[in-house]
């Protein structure tokens, strides 16, 4: 079977081909080389999770439209139109509308992450007739990402009869450990996107995104702007992200620290997390989840703790200590409940934004770290195991339906 490099190629040749023109050397700038992130596209793994799940072809109907736009507007709508319908893809495949596809499980992130990642990198290498500055290509990536993650795409119908609910999720990572991995906080994202939950405070609207792992597009302030318009429409909010082993955790609290783990371009950052008007940022953030209720609720077979654990530099001192109660009066964050990596600053973000937004006393919010998604018993080898099998797809539905449990209990207990 021809591999989707190979396609991608040859298609990426006939384009450049038909697209001879030379630009302006002043509005043009030099197609760059695929990131860390992308390269991993051309192993096995991500060609066979997209070939069964049929996403194979998504890189291939995106080239052709591409090379369809005759200006920067058009490739803009081309963008933007693509983007928007991987997202849609992939939330209907994980919600059983329309073929699978191919013999991949339907609960599976993997496709829509594997197959944007294939958009990316065209978007990237791509040099149309009529040429792209920087600044539009960087600009044409940025819509993409925003599009096919559902940051776009957040709708909540009128009047009073629904609350909202605003769910994060991520991509999978650690990618270099093991290719095969799936995140179950992005599976869960898609499985719940546009749907309606009952709660004892009635039904309630569900809205989802999912962000990269990757420390520059943070710094970059992908979070509030992606979050920002919602915060003062909604009822409740959680960023959800892949924690420990066997568990669920409500972190109490979230650290302004980053800790230099290295995100899927295998870039590692450590400092203070970088938010606008640093001069009033408070070192450490809360969650304003009703998280005594959710640890007490049966809502699967993953116990769930209300995890106040954090590492802080006591006022006076200079090195890091473990607090497991919380942090001490003037302290410095070194990790939050939930670590010092990206899961922590998606949480500090946003229950910061909340907090500067006025939101703190009226708005429950927080996050939730899922249990790590593990494959099932003797497929634990990355260098030999299968890409999914019936232990793993178990462990996966169980999380999201644990994830969609909890929410029911946030919301009816926090309004």
């Amino acid at each position: 079977m021809t591999s989707l490099r190979v396609r991608i190629g040859i298609l990426g040749l006939a384009l450049l081909a038909g697209s001879a023109a030379p630009a302006s050397p002043a509005a043009a700038a030099a197609a760059s080389s695929p990131t860390v992130e992308e390269q991993r596209l051309d192993q096995t793994v991500p060609r066979e999770i997209l070939e069964r799940s049929g996403f194979d072809a998504v890189p291939l109907r995106f080239t052709r439209a591409l090379g369809t736009a005759r200006s920067y507007t058009e490739a803009r709508k081309v963008v933007g139109r693509q983007g928007a319908a991987l997202w849609k893809r992939a939330v209907d495949r994980a919600q059983g509308r329309g073929p699978a596809g191919g013999d991949l499980s339907r609960d599976d992130d993997r496709p829509l992450y594997w197959a944007r990642l294939g958009m990316t990198r065209e978007v990237r290498a791509w040099e149309p007739s009529f040429g792209l500055s920087e600044k539009q290509r960087a600009a044409l990536l940025g819509e993409l990402e925003r599009t096919s993650r559902g940051q776009t795409a957040v709708r909540y119908p009128g009047g009073d009869r629904l609350k909202r609910v605003l769910v994060t999720g991520f991509d999978p990572f650690t990618l270099d450990r093991d290719i095969r991995i799936s995140n179950p906080s992005g599976a869960s994202a898609l499985a719940l996107d546009g749907t309606v939950i009952e709660t004892a405070e009635g039904p309630a609207r569900v809205e989802t995104v999912v962000f990269p792992v990757r420390w520059q597009d943070f710094t970059d302030q992908t979070v509030e702007r992606a979050l920002r318009p919602y915060l003062k429409k909604v009822d409740l909010f959680t960023t959800v992200s892949q924690g420990r082993v066997g568990r669920f955790d409500v972190e109490r609290t979230n650290g302004a620290w980053r800790g230099g783990f290295p995100d899927n371009d295998n870039i590692g950052v450590t400092g203070v997390v970088p938010v606008p008007d640093p001069a009033s940022q408070p070192q450490w953030t809360s969650t304003t989840l009703p998280y005594k209720a959710i640890v007490d609720a049966d809502t699967g077979r993953f116990p769930v703790y209300d995890n106040t654990s954090v590492t802080e530099i006591p006022a006076g001192g200079t090195v890091p200590v473990v607090r497991a109660d919380g942090p001490t009066a003037g302290s410095t964050a070194r990790a939050g409940g939930g670590g010092n990596y990206l899961s922590n600053e998606i949480a500090y973000r946003v229950t910061l934004l909340r907090d500067r937004l006025g939101l703190h006393d009226v708005l429950p919010g927080g996050h939730v770290h899922t249990p790590v998604l593990e494959f099932g018993a003797g497929n634990t080898d990355p260098a030999t195991g299968a890409v999914t099998d019936q232990g793993f797809v178990k462990n996966r539905l169980d999380i999201i339906a644990q994830v969609r449990a909890i929410l029911v209990v946030a919301v009816g207990k926090a309004t």
